[in-house]
C-alpha cells in the first residue's frame, strides 16, 4: 500500500492539542470522539497511512483520567441499523465497544439512549443492558431541535433528560456510528453539571470533513459519499468566516447546532469560548497528508465503493433512492465516473469474454489481473488464485489447487450439507490452499503473496456472499459489485 497520510506526526499533534484542550476547562470536559473511536476503516481507505487504532492510542495515554460514555439512537435500534463495515447491527456494535474499552483496562461508565420516545424495542435493550450491569439513561426528544433554543436550554428541554453520573474529569462521548446523538448528549451534561454547579466543557474530535483541506476536496467529498444516508453536507463555516476571516470547512448539523451551544455556554460561563463550529474541533488531520495525490486517488476510489455499496443496498431491498442519487451527485463533483475505477472496465470485459461472472483485481504496481466463475470455482476465489499466482511468478497454467480435491469438497457442500452452489468460494480456497503449502511449494508461495493484497481494489460483475466479502475485508481489499444477484 503507497502511503498518504503521516500517522506517527498525527499521534504526536492531536495529542498535544487534546490536552491544550483539555487544560482549558476546569472541572470537566465532554470530548465527543466523532467516526470509529478505535476501528476507523474510513479514514484508513481515504488517508492511506493513517492507523485505524490511532484514536485509541491517544485515548489510552489519558487512560487514568478518562471515563467512557457510549451513545445509540432508539431509532436505530428500532430499525436494527447495521455497521457496513462490521455487518453487526449498532445495538450489538455497544456491548462489542464496551467489551473492547474494557479488555484495554478503560474505565466505561454507561450506556445512553438517545431520540427515546417510549420505543418498546429501546425499553427492551435497556433491560438487556441493566441484566447484564451495564448503567443505562434515556435523553429523550426535544421538539424544534435544534432551532428552539429557549426550549432547548430549559427544564422541558435537557431538564427532562437523565443525568449522566460521572466520576473523572475528561469524559469521552462515543457511538457505533453516525446520527446518535453524541452532541446533543455533551450539550444536556453541560446543562445538568451547571444545575449541580460543576464548570464543565465540550470539545470535540472529529477527523471528517477536514476543515482546513478545500470544500470539494476528494477526500472532504468522500466523507459525504460516506454519511449520505443521514443526508449531511460539507459547508463553509460562515461563523468562522465572520470572526476570522478565514474559510474553514464544516458539516451542516454542526452548523446548525452552533447556536444552541452558544446559547449554553453564555449561561454557563457569562460567554461562548469558542467562535465558531470549527473552533470546537481538534482536528490536526489536514497538517499530516504527506502525499495528497495519494489520498485523492485514494478517496476518489472510496467515493465509488460507496456508490456501488448504495447500489447493491438498494438492490437489497435495504438502501434508498435518494441515497444512490447524492452520492451520484457527488460523483460528479468530484468529477469521476464508475469507469475511473479501473476494475470496473476489465470485470465486465471478462464477463463479456467469457459469458460469466467474473471479477478483476488492481495490484499495487498497477498491473490488473481478472479471473470468471467456472463449474469448480466462484469468480472471487479464481481471482485470488490468479492474484497471488502472478506475484509469486508461479505460471497462470499451473493449477494451484487439483480438480480431484476441489470435487470431494463440493460434494459435501451440495449432498450433506444442502447447499446450491457447489463452486467453492474464497475461505475454502484458502483453506484448501493452507493444506496444500504443506508439500507443495508452489502452493507456499501463492499463501506468501496474500499480504501484498492489502490496499488493491477488486470489482466483480455480480454481488458476492457474505463469506466472500468478509474474505477481502480482512485482506485489507477494497470490493465493490455491480448491483446484480446471482
Amino acid at each position: 500500500m503507497k502511503y498518504g497520510f503521516d500517522s506517527e506526526k498525527y499521534l504526536k499533534i492531536q495529542s498535544e492539542h487534546i490536552k491544550e484542550r483539555i487544560a482549558k476547562f476546569g472541572d470537566k470536559l465532554y470530548l465527543e470522539f466523532g467516526g470509529k473511536l478505535f476501528d476507523d476503516f474510513h479514514a484508513s481507505r481515504v488517508l492511506p497511512g493513517f492507523q485505524p487504532d490511532i484514536k485509541l492510542k491517544m485515548l489510552m495515554q489519558l487512560a487514568d483520567v478518562a471515563e467512557i460514555v457510549i451513545v445509540i439512537s432508539a431509532v436505530d435500534i428500532e430499525k436494527n441499523k447495521v455497521r457496513g463495515d462490521l455487518g453487526i447491527t449498532y445495538d450489538v456494535d455497544v456491548l462489542r465497544l464496551r467489551d473492547e474499552f474494557m479488555n484495554r483496562g478503560l474505565m466505561v461508565n454507561s450506556v445512553v439512549i438517545t431520540h427515546y420516545n417510549g420505543q418498546a424495542s429501546a425499553d427492551a435493550y435497556r433491560h438487556r443492558l441493566e441484566r447484564l450491569g451495564v448503567k443505562v439513561y434515556y435523553h429523550r426528544i426535544i421538539e424544534g431541535y435544534p432551532n428552539n433554543v429557549a426550549l432547548i436550554d430549559s427544564e422541558d428541554g435537557f431538564g427532562k433528560n437523565d443525568y449522566v453520573e460521572t466520576q473523572r474529569p475528561l469524559v469521552v462521548i462515543t457511538a457505533p456510528g453516525p446520527g446518535s446523538g453524541k452532541m446533543a448528549v455533551c450539550l444536556s451534561q453541560l446543562y445538568h453539571e451547571n444545575k449541580r454547579g460543576i464548570k464543565a466543557g465540550y470539545s470535540k474530535y472529529e477527523t471528517f470533513p477536514i476543515w482546513n483541506l478545500p470544500l470539494k476536496h476528494p477526500v472532504n467529498i468522500a466523507y459525504e459519499a460516506a454519511t449520505a444516508d443521514l443526508n449531511d453536507v460539507n459547508m463553509i463555516d460562515p461563523f468562522h468566516l465572520e470572526a476570522y476571516g478565514e474559510t474553514a470547512v464544516n458539516y451542516n448539523r454542526d452548523i446548525e447546532i452552533f447556536p444552541v451551544l452558544n446559547a449554553i455556554f453564555e449561561s454557563i460561563y457569562g460567554e461562548n469560548p469558542y467562535k465558531s463550529p470549527t473552533d470546537m474541533g481538534v482536528n490536526m488531520a489536514g497538517y499530516c497528508l504527506s502525499d495528497d495525490a495519494i489520498c485523492c486517488a485514494a478517496s476518489k476510489d472510496e467515493i465509488i465503493r460507496r456508490y456501488y455499496t448504495a447500489l447493491c443496498e438498494l438492490a437489497a431491498g435495504k438502501g434508498s433512492e435518494n441515497e444512490v442519487n447524492k452520492i451520484a451527485l457527488l460523483m460528479k463533483q468530484a468529477k469521476i465516473t464508475t469507469e475511473d475505477r479501473k476494475t470496473t472496465i476489465a470485470a465486465k470485459e471478462r464477463k463479456e469474454q467469457e459469458k460469466e461472472h467474473s471479477a478483476a483485481i488492481e495490484l499495487e504496481d498497477g498491473t490488473i489481473i481478472t479471473a470468471h466463475a467456472s463449474a469448480l470455482l466462484g469468480s472471487s476465489a479464481a481471482l485470488i488464485l490468479n492474484a497471488t499466482k502472478h506475484l509469486a511468478g508461479i505460471g497462470h497454467d499451473v493449477k494451484l489447487i487439483p480438480q480431484a480435491m476441489i470435487e470431494p469438497i463440493q460434494k459435501t457442500k451440495v449432498d450433506i450439507l444442502n447447499g446450491k452452489n457447489p463452486r467453492l468460494h474464497t475461505d475454502e480456497v484458502l483453506v484448501a490452499l493452507s493444506m496444500l503449502s504443506l508439500w507443495d511449494e508452489n502452493c507456499k508461495k501463492a499463501l506468501d503473496m496474500l499480504p501484498q493484497l492489502n490496499g488493491c481494489q477488486v470489482h466483480s460483475t455480480v454481488m458476492l456472499p457474505e463469506v466472500d466479502r468478509k474474505i477481502f475485508k480482512k485482506l485489507g481489499i477494497g470490493l465493490t459489485c455491480d448491483p446484480v444477484k446471482k
